[in-house]
């Protein structure tokens, strides 16, 4: 039975901004974008942008390298 990976953007929920007590809003904020923009790939509804892996690794939160490669599988 083959297991589908989890969409990026939960990943980042989970993993990043639940574990720093972090709101949506606040990681939008920080990382420069719309808090709606955010929310849809928080909730797998859109992929994760090269911008956002770009935003991302420049907050120290992983490689643009792993987040793309994330997506693609």
């Amino acid at each position: 039975m083959m297991i589908n990976p989890p969409h990026p953007g939960e990943l980042l929920r989970d993993d990043v901004i639940v574990e720093l007590s972090l709101t949506v809003k606040e990681t939008a904020e920080r990382l420069g974008m719309p808090r709606v923009a955010l929310s849809r790939v928080l909730n797998g509804r859109a992929t994760i942008s090269p911008d956002l892996t770009l935003r991302l690794e420049m907050a120290g939160v992983s490689t643009a390298r792993a987040w793309l490669t994330m997506q693609m599988n």
